[in-house]
């Protein structure tokens, strides 16, 4: 999939001058996370995919390297065939994200760019596809999970357990953690360091059991954790941000 990367980034550039076909990118696993093809104020490159986070961030290193000063910029975005004229970016340190990954990470795109749209992720192969709400019809596609937004972040209800102690509440989509699920840990915590076992997760009406757990990161406010790659690679997500709906098609359903 790395291969295909400086043809991407030609597809991408493209679309500026008018909408890229089906508004989708092909992305790829690494190191836990979707990492797809982007651009953030005329920086193309590698992003990491992470609806867990409220905001999008572009590396201070590259940043500086492209002639941008301030730590909090209004820039456009351009992902999957779609653009955001004009976006607020945070400027820091990305070096603790970007650990074991093969190659820099420029940023990450955050929820408060990928809410924008409805939002369709499948994980085998790596598919996203961003359409602006309500050109993507869902009559047929009743039901689907209740969505809250907790401190800009779309969270679904979930219960973990490790054996002794139990929470439930909102849970965030981690798109970008190694872990089947991730719980608040030091803001500049690597996503992909082992921190134990879970012994169950209750979603969506499925017990899921003897999962790896992460412990990195900060989480706003009222989520609980964050449900990671391990367990949302099982389904097509499809996430409604205009209607607060997701749907989990497992992926033999979806195919």
């Amino acid at each position: 999939m790395r291969c295909a990367a400086p043809l991407l980034f030609l597809t991408l550039l493209a679309a500026h001058g008018g909408p890229a076909a089906a508004g989708e990118t092909a992305c790829w696993f690494e190191n836990g996370a979707v990492v797809a093809p982007a651009a953030v104020g005329g920086v193309a490159g590698d992003y990491v995919i992470d609806l867990s986070a409220p905001h999008t961030l572009l590396h201070r290193d590259v940043a500086q390297a492209s002639g941008f000063t301030d730590t909090a910029l209004s820039l456009p975005v351009r992902l999957a065939g779609q653009a955001v004229e004009a976006a607020p970016i945070a400027v820091q340190s990305l070096d603790y994200r970007a650990v074991g990954f093969s190659t820099p990470i420029v940023g990450v795109i955050g929820a408060d760019i990928l809410d924008r749209y409805t939002l369709t992720l499948d994980f085998s192969p790596c598919r996203l596809r961003l359409d602006r709400p309500g050109e993507v019809s869902l009559d047929g596609r009743k039901g689907g999970l209740p969505v809250t937004m907790v401190g800009g972040t779309p969270t679904i209800l979930a219960a973990a357990s490790d054996g002794l102690t139990g929470v439930s509440g909102p849970f965030a989509l981690d798109t970008a953690s190694a872990g089947g699920v991730r719980a608040r840990g030091a803001a500049d915590g690597p996503r992909q360091k082992p921190a134990g076992t879970l012994s169950g997760l209750s979603l969506a009406g499925t017990l899921r059991q003897d999962l790896p757990a992460v412990v990195a990161g900060d989480l706003p406010d009222g989520v609980v954790g964050a449900i990671g790659v391990q367990v949302l690679a099982a389904y097509r997500l499809r996430l409604d941000p205009k209607a607060l709906r997701l749907w989990l098609t497992p992926i033999q359903a979806a195919r």
